[in-house]
């Protein structure tokens, strides 16, 4: 059942684009099945590893966030958002594992709402950002190809990957908990 929209409504609400829609929607989609992976968890089970590693649904919701947090930041103010990873101490090392984990005092419903915070700004950028051509250079890492330059279209387009891969972790995580899964 469709919603109607008040002429109210439609007035307030920014046009986009087909392309920016699209964007909005894959972004939606995929964190839609993130946080379904989370539906009736407590915290403790939000903190539970089931595999070898030390993921957990609640930690791979936390590094989601932030990652999705860093990469919105270096939309809007270029590579130094993302920070210098060839001067990283095991500190921050440490604080970086600590995003894939549910920290004691963690509570999911925070993690959550965190999440949902980081997705309204995102998603209010994807609306008004001039130019989705707008391009940064990489910060130096080993993983990024050097002197590369990302567009906030391909940063865009990082995120809905790294939701959707993120997502299918998580999924075989709670299934393994509880037998619940997002799909099927």
């Amino acid at each position: 059942m469709s919603k109607r929209i008040t002429n109210d409504e439609t007035a307030a609400a920014p046009t986009v684009s087909r392309e920016r829609a699209d964007l909005l929607e894959a972004l939606a989609k995929q964190r839609h099945f993130l946080r379904f992976t989370a539906r009736d968890l407590t915290d403790e089970q939000a903190g539970q590893r089931t595999t070898v590693s030390e993921l957990c649904v609640g930690g791979l919701i936390k590094h989601v966030s932030a990652t999705e947090r860093g990469w919105a930041d270096f939309i809007l103010e270029g590579p130094s958002a993302l920070g210098d990873f060839s001067a990283m101490t095991e500190a921050d090392f440490a604080a970086r594992a600590d995003e894939f984990r549910m920290l004691p005092g963690e509570a999911l419903a925070d993690v959550l709402k965190e999440y949902e915070q980081v997705a309204d700004r995102t998603d209010a950028l994807v609306a008004s950002l001039p130019d989705l051509d707008a391009a940064h250079p990489l910060p130096s890492a080993p993983w990024f190809e050097p002197g590369a330059q990302w567009s906030a279209r391909r940063v865009l387009l990082h995120i809905v990957a790294e939701t959707a891969q993120h997502a299918g972790h998580a999924d075989i995580i709670r299934e393994a908990l509880d037998g619940s899964k997002s799909m099927g």
